[in-house]
């Protein structure tokens, strides 16, 4: 008599067929002819992967699609971040296709939000891991005397060699509030004692949240990188996408965030998703006999806004108005000295801080919104 099945691999495919089902209904609504998988005959591995490569990728490349190019520029920027009266860099370039799908004729659009917090995706995924792994050759080899030493050279290195060494296992701990939430902070704790003129900001731990989702989560640093992202910042991209559809009228639907789907991948182990230095391991396997390589191989590309060379340039204007002008820092939330020389480096280019210079916009915007009562439009401060 043959022994029983492995429970555990009885459940993977028992998971698997509940998303296969899943897309079989997409593939149907779509009117696409509903493809079945191949009895699986493989091992485990084998058998995260194809559910992956779900038959919808094939069909959906099938179904004559077009290549779109939109451009942004500062002008239609200005105008959108008017409209919008919301000031993240990244809404713009969304309402930009949203609208492109509309015009197009398109009333429902596939996105793909979630991929990268499911499967790690992101380029801080792969640095933490590495920094992790690295970190701890590093106290293992060097004692702690000499890897002080190391740290306090590093903050005398050339700006651009200084900001690599920062982010790294040289001048960080390797607990997961370093290595993860501080190293990719736009205000990290270390500059807000020169910066915070509010005694009252002071003491708040600003990753408390993400702190208490971190320590929810199961497994090891990737997995909890994963998790609390989930929690989090998903959350966030997720009300952007919808507010951008929305308001060119269409719907957006998240695929990836199916809920078989989700529960699905978060079991897998994280070694799938992240293989040295190649994110999205599982996924690009899964689908290499469908998607291009060039396609597969080339670095993330999202939606990018060069906040940098406008804050530097026809942007600057904003900065001097809504950052270092008398009226904002009469507000004594901030250290005048400290934040103009934060913006005069950045001008200067011996510094990057458009990610900073832009939020303590948004803030005296909401403040001029909420606490004055004052109907602000960015388009009157640039030309």
């Amino acid at each position: 008599m043959s022994p029983p099945p492995d429970p555990a691999i009885a459940e993977l495919y028992r998971q698997r067929w509940a998303v296969e089902l899943f897309f079989r209904e997409i593939k149907t609504a779509l009117g696409l002819d509903v493809l079945r998988c191949q009895s699986p005959d493989l091992i485990e591995k084998e058998v995260w992967m194809q559910v992956i490569a779900y038959n919808l990728v094939r069909a959906l490349m099938l179904s004559a699609a077009k290549a779109h190019r939109v451009p942004v520029d500062r002008l239609s920027f200005k105008g959108t971040v008017d409209t919008l009266r919301q000031w993240t860099p990244l809404l713009a370039p969304a309402l930009f296709v949203s609208r492109l799908a509309r015009d197009s004729g398109v009333k429902v659009v596939l996105t793909g939000e979630g991929a990268d917090e499911l499967f790690l995706g992101y380029n801080r995924y792969r640095v933490a891991a590495w920094n992790q792994r690295l970190g701890r050759a590093w106290e293992a080899v060097v004692p702690s005397a000499g890897r002080r030493a190391v740290a306090r050279l590093a903050s005398r290195l050339p700006a651009r060699a200084r900001r690599y060494a920062e982010a790294s296992f040289l001048t960080r701990e390797g607990d997961p509030r370093s290595l993860f939430f501080e190293a990719f902070s736009v205000f990290p704790a270390a500059m807000q004692p020169a910066l915070l003129a509010d005694g009252t900001s002071r003491g708040r731990d600003p990753h408390a949240e993400a702190m208490a989702h971190w320590g929810a989560a199961p497994g090891g640093l990737v997995d909890r990188m994963s998790h609390t992202d989930l929690q989090t910042y998903l959350v966030e991209l997720l009300m952007k996408q919808d507010q951008m559809s929305m308001s060119a009228s269409i719907e957006s639907r998240v695929p990836f965030l199916d809920h078989p789907l989700v529960e699905f991948a978060a079991a897998m182990p994280g070694s799938f998703k992240l293989r040295g230095m190649r994110t999205k391991a599982v996924l690009r396997d899964a689908v290499r006999d469908l998607v291009p390589r060039e396609i597969l191989t080339r670095r993330k590309m999202g939606f990018p806004v060069p906040l940098g060379p406008w804050l530097r340039g026809p942007f600057w204007p904003v900065v001097e108005d809504f950052v270092l002008s008398p009226r904002a820092t009469a507000r004594g939330l901030f250290v005048a000295p400290e934040v103009r020389r934060l913006a005069e480096a950045h001008r200067a280019g011996t510094g990057r801080h458009a990610d900073r210079l832009w939020l303590l916009v948004n803030l005296e915007i909401w403040q001029r919104i909420f606490v004055d009562g004052e109907d602000v439009l960015l388009g009157r401060t640039w030309q």
